[in-house]
Parts: structure tokens; C-alpha cells; sequence
């Protein structure tokens, strides 16, 4: 890419974070404690947060980090404009300080260092992903914006680190879940976030514009059931590839259709007529991506045999198609089928590339429905997932916290009735060790002498934990 594109591209995602995420998409909760440590004088006071998640999301032993090229971003552009101040004016009790409007104006993050793992690592439980130090207020500002951009990523980015384990590395994945996404801007860090954690390409345009992701797309059954005949389909004829005179392709796909039902021994009389005409003039349209959806009435009766002649005439015009889509009934089995079919045209007319044609699977794909796929024989070699992979449906939420643990170099803690939401205090040191088994093991440390204070302080409070 030019030095050119990349800024542009790179200017746009910035666009992008900057729409979507803004200094006010916080709780106001927030601004009401902000106040109160500028009322009481403790606002520029240094103090450290981290942000950690507390257990392993959807029952497995890891999860992903991602999120943080957003976080650096909202930081290094926080700022309030005035729109933004007069609207807090409005909200915020009558009797706030004006002054604390004139302090929220001249707020950014210049004073805020983040300690970060890379993005993409493999997390454990209780290790803190981010470490926030800045002056009090201010990091306690960041606080559910930070939340927000990290959770999220995290737990889709882990959720599409899943599916590719339970793929294997042969099988290539799609993501295709915009129309099932909790709004566009879930969308949006879906598409991201998956193609981070390992799918390999994604339907959603905007994605593959901002992000550079590779996009594909094939086509909707509504399409297909838009046609009812041969009489719909324009232009009707098509040029070889590589020059030359137009040709009758409806008559040349036609005649191979005949071919095809012969080799095959099948009925022509349940050939959809719209099927037909619909992968014509697709395949007229884009005569070098031919990869339409066969399932819309019958594969075996009409799909599969109409992709066939038409495919065929495609490659009699020197053009090369790309394979087909299976997106209702058994998968695997029909794969086998559509596979057989492929190997008996290349055999019989000579046509060498339709051994590799493309078979896409899809069809409310789930982890659990893609190991058990691994399992049983198949000719997928596209998978693509789009619910189960992009709402999480196993979990909703990583349940990542941001936790105070440091002010004016002292060591804080939150205790609480409920062990599971007691924080360590002080800043951390974390080490990834291995046991005798080969398994990765998380060890968070808190830096010595600040763990000796604090015992010293509790006296016989029990931080074992």
C-alpha cells in the first residue's frame, strides 16, 4: 500500500474510534467523582488503575487481548469540546463549581501513561491487561470508556480464537455477522476483532475499508428467487476471456445444462427455471467470481446442475469460477455429493479446474457445530460464521473491572464479602512460567516491598489470595 493510502486509511480509522468512542460515552457517575476529588483538592493527585477480567471466558482456559490500538487512540484525542462541557453544565447539580468547567475544558491524557501487553497476547485470569497512572481525576475519567473498548474486543477476539482451533488450520473462515450484530458499531469491532483472533475474511465493506481486512461475498437466496425465467436475464450474451465476439450464453449454458443431466442421469423437468437464469446473469455480471448460493429450492434436483452449466460454459470462455455456497440442511453430506459431481465434469469434460472448485459452508455455525463438522467427512473448505460467532452466544460479556490499586504511591485495595471481588493491591509484575505437564501457568506478583507495607497496615487481614 502507498505511503498515500496508509494515511488516508490510518486517518479514517482515527475518524472512526473518535465518532464512536467520545470523552462523554462514559457514566456520569464519573464526572460526579472527577468533581468531587477537584473540590477536594486530591484531583492532580498520581494514582494507578488496572484493568483485568476475573475468570477464563466460555469455559476454557484463555483468552485474547485486543482493544488496545482503540484505547491509544481515545487517549492521545481526549478532549472535551465546549458542546461537550455545556451539556455536563446541564446535567450536573445546579451548584457545581463553574471553575470545575473551565478545569474540564483544559482536560486531555498528556499526563496519562499506559503499561500494556501486546495486542493479540493470550491472557490469563486476574492479569492486568492495562496499567493506567495519571492524575487521580483524570484516569477515573477513563475508566468505563477503556472498559468499553477492551471488553468487548476481548471476548469476541477469544470467541473467533475458538472457532479457528475448533476449524483447524486448513479450513478457512468468514466472518458474515453485520445483519446479526448489536448495532453497527458491535459490528464493526466483530469484523476487527475476529479477523485478529484468526477467521481469514469478513462480508462487512466498512471492516475491509478501515482495517484493511480482506472482504468476499457470494450472493442471497433473494436474488436467486428474484428470477423466474430465462426471458429476465440481460445482457444475454458475454465475450471470452481475453477478447473476442459476444456468444449466445444462455444458449451456450443451455446446451451444456443437457451434458451435465445426461452425465448425471437426472430429471431436467426439476430444474428451476429462475435458478437458471439467476446464475446466468450473475455469472454474466462477474464472470470471474462466479460463487452463487445452490440451496435456494434443491441442490441435488437444481442448484448443483445449474451451477454446473453454467460454470462450465464460463470455462468454455476461458473464465474461471470460483465454487459454490451450501447454506441449509446437512453440510457435510452435501458437500460429499457436490465434490463427486465437481470430480465427475472435470473427468468427463476435460475441465481440469473444476477439481478445485470452492465449496463455502454456512448455516448458523457454531463452535460446537464446527468441531463436530472436523469430525465427520467433508469438502468444506470455506466456513462462514456469522451469530454464534459475533454475539457470543456462550457468554455475552469477558466482565473485564478497572480497579484502583495505587494512589500517591501507596498501595489500595478493594475487600469485599464476596472473595471473588477482592483486588491485590499495589502494581504488579506478571510472569508466564510452565508446569511440569508443558501447561502455561499466569503468576502475578506484587512488587515486594509494597506487598510487606501493606501487610504491615492490614496486620492480620489475609491477602493470600
Amino acid at each position: 500500500m502507498a505511503t498515500c493510502e496508509r494515511n488516508e486509511a490510518r486517518a479514517a480509522l482515527e475518524r472512526s474510534v473518535l465518532n464512536r468512542v467520545p470523552p462523554l460515552l462514559t457514566d456520569l457517575y464519573q464526572f460526579t467523582m472527577a468533581y468531587a476529588y477537584w473540590r477536594a483538592g486530591r484531583h492532580n493527585e498520581p494514582a494507578v488503575f488496572e484493568l483485568f477480567f476475573r475468570d477464563n471466558p466460555f469455559g476454557g482456559g484463555f483468552s485474547l487481548f485486543a482493544g488496545l490500538s482503540d484505547c491509544l487512540l481515545f487517549l492521545q484525542n481526549f478532549t472535551f469540546s465546549d458542546d461537550d462541557v455545556e451539556y455536563l453544565r446541564s446535567v450536573l447539580p445546579a451548584d457545581t463549581d463553574a471553575a470545575f468547567f473551565t478545569y474540564l475544558k483544559e482536560l486531555d491524557c498528556s499526563a496519562v501513561s499506559v503499561s500494556a501487553l501486546p495486542e493479540g497476547s493470550v491472557v490469563f485470569a486476574r492479569v492486568p491487561l492495562l496499567e493506567v497512572s495519571g492524575p487521580l481525576a483524570v484516569v477515573q475519567l477513563l475508566e468505563t470508556s477503556l472498559l468499553c473498548l477492551v471488553n468487548y474486543a476481548s471476548l469476541v477476539c477469544s470467541n473467533a480464537a475458538r472457532f479457528r482451533l475448533a476449524a483447524g488450520p486448513r479450513r478457512r473462515l468468514m466472518e458474515m455477522g453485520l445483519r446479526r450484530a448489536q448495532g453497527p458499531d458491535g459490528g464493526l469491532t466483530a469484523s476487527r476483532y475476529t479477523y485478529i483472533g484468526g477467521f481469514d475474511l469478513t462480508s462487512n465493506a466498512l471492516a475491509g475499508r478501515l482495517f484493511g481486512i480482506p472482504v468476499a461475498g457470494t450472493m442471497a437466496h433473494s436474488y436467486v428467487t428474484s428470477f423466474s425465467s430465462l426471458e429476465e436475464v440481460w445482457p444475454q450474451t458475454l465475450s471470452p476471456c481475453g477478447g473476442g465476439g459476444p456468444i449466445d450464453f444462455i444458449c451456450l449454458a443451455k446446451g451444456w445444462l443437457g451434458r451435465v443431466c445426461q452425465l448425471l442421469e437426472s430429471k431436467t423437468n426439476l430444474i428451476r427455471e429462475g435458478e437458471l437464469a439467476a446464475f446466468l446473469s450473475y455469472a454474466i455480471a462477474y464472470p470471474q467470481n462466479f460463487l452463487p448460493v445452490i440451496d435456494s429450492y434443491s441442490v441435488s434436483c437444481s442448484g448443483l446442475l445449474c451451477f454446473c452449466a453454467v460454470a462450465l460454459a464460463l470455462s468454455e470462455l476461458r473464465y474461471r469460477p470460483l465454487g459454490v455456497r451450501l447454506d441449509s440442511g446437512d453440510l457435510c453430506r452435501q458437500s460429499l455429493e457436490v465434490r463427486r459431481v465437481f470430480k465427475e465434469c472435470s473427468k468427463e469434460f476435460s475441465v481440469p479446474q473444476f477439481e478445485s472448485l470452492i465449496i463455502v459452508g454456512s448455516n448458523s455455525i457454531s463452535e460446537q457445530s464446527l468441531s463436530e463438522l472436523n469430525k465427520k467427512d467433508n469438502e468444506i473448505d470455506v466456513v462462514g460464521v456469522g451469530t454464534h460467532l459475533v454475539t457470543c452466544t456462550r457468554q455475552p460479556s469477558l466482565g473485564c473491572v478497572y480497579k484502583l490499586i495505587e494512589v500517591r504511591g501507596h498501595p489500595r485495595m478493594k475487600m469485599s464479602e464476596d472473595p471473588e471481588k477482592s483486588t491485590l493491591p499495589g502494581r504488579k509484575s506478571v510472569y508466564r512460567l510452565l508446569d511440569t505437564d508443558g501447561q502455561h501457568l499466569s503468576v502475578v506478583c506484587i512488587e515486594r516491598q509494597k506487598k510487606r507495607e501493606y501487610c504491615k497496615r492490614l496486620k492480620n487481614v489475609n491477602i493470600s489470595r
